[in-house]
């Protein structure tokens, strides 16, 4: 993003739009937790409506509470995976996947409402009102993902289409990376030289690579594949887990077979972990200022705490409490990542200059 596009905003409307982003950022990445507690919690198949203006308001009285358990009672999730459930528990898987779709709203509004303010004060540069509009289309798309993704699970199934979760997990990173990016581009003050090519690919590289991982743990949320092959670092004593070509055509395995979803979700995992050493390493010896090190240094222990989270997760056979942190992990290691790639260009040229071993 071209910085000096966005010069003729004054400097005290830029930070304020930024600061704006940065909270619709915070609220997506929150968003992303809830929605894996939710998952987690076996809840995001509670509430059978779609209701986008009343579904604000939550059940008032019991027979709105038993109308809407009647409902669900006539899913599948409740036949196959919850019979006999009563209408306490119920509630209990309710107020998750209520709270999902309202946090979804409110972000709505957050993002909306002073956007609508913004423009109709004129404060927003032209160069950035595409990059406001397509955000807030994303946004409503996301919400038509979401509800696509809920349908799934309603017919002949007690669980949510795992490529329907990936694809609603996914976007929502999309769109946290592109309203950091965005708010990043806002912030920065553009007078820095850029840092060496490599360093900068890499650092893009190493987004990509934990895009890609968070994609793959949303297979493996999505098929349940933590709960087998709770052994480290072996997969219940080997290095490829047996079965893992189990099912024709073979390239079905990659999505569907149990064993092989969570290989590979450990794979991009071991990859993610060491294009990030090498990023630190080669960032350290090119010199790079405060700014660009406290970034790198910043996603290197994101990483090592998000291995030890997941590997922790996985031996104690997914707790909830350790599974919320992994996620929250997850998004973390990718906004770190970003911030690296959108640091490593700004470095200076004095900056550049091997340093002291």
């Amino acid at each position: 993003m071209n910085v000096a596009r966005y010069s003729g905003m004054q400097p005290d409307t830029r930070r304020n739009v930024a600061i704006w982003l940065l909270v619709c950022s915070g609220m997506v990445a929150a968003m992303v937790i809830i929605g894996g507690i939710t998952r987690l919690t076996e809840s995001g198949l509670s509430m059978t409506e779609w209701r986008p203006l009343v579904g604000w308001i939550p059940p008032l009285s019991e027979a709105e509470w038993q109308r809407i358990f009647e409902r669900y009672r006539l899913t599948s999730e409740y036949r196959i995976q919850f019979p006999g459930m009563d209408l306490e528990e119920f509630k209990t898987i309710f107020w998750w996947e209520y709270i999902h779709r309202v946090w979804g709203r409110l972000i709505g509004l957050a993002f909306g409402l002073p956007l609508l303010w913004f423009m109709l004060r004129r404060r927003i540069d032209r160069p950035l009102v595409p990059h406001l509009v397509v955000l807030f289309l994303l946004g409503g798309l996301q919400g038509l993902i979401g509800w696509w993704m809920v349908n799934s699970g309603f017919v002949d199934r007690d669980d949510v289409s795992q490529y329907r979760l990936t694809v609603h997990l996914g976007m929502a990173i999309i769109i946290l990376g592109y309203l950091l990016w965005v708010a990043f581009g806002l912030l920065s003050s553009g007078d820095g030289k850029e840092a060496p090519p490599g360093l900068r690919t890499l650092s893009r590289v190493v987004v990509g690579a934990a895009f890609i991982t968070i994609l793959s743990g949303g297979m493996v949320a999505g098929i349940n594949a933590g709960l087998i092959h709770n052994t480290w670092p072996l997969m219940d004593g080997g290095v490829l887990p047996d079965g893992m070509a189990a099912m024709s055509p073979i390239w079905l395995n990659a999505f569907e077979n149990h064993a092989t979803v969570q290989f590979n979700h450990r794979l991009f995992a071991y990859i993610t972990a060491l294009l990030t050493a090498v990023l630190w390493l080669r960032a350290r010896r090119a010199g790079l200022g405060p700014r660009a090190h406290r970034a790198v240094n910043a996603l290197a222990i994101a990483v090592i705490c998000q291995v030890i989270l997941g590997i922790s997760t996985l031996l104690l056979v997914v707790p909830i409490g350790l599974a919320v942190l992994h996620q929250a992990g997850a998004v973390a290691v990718f906004a770190l990542a970003l911030w690296c790639s959108w640091e490593l260009p700004a470095a200076t040229t004095a900056q550049l200059r091997p340093a002291p071993r």
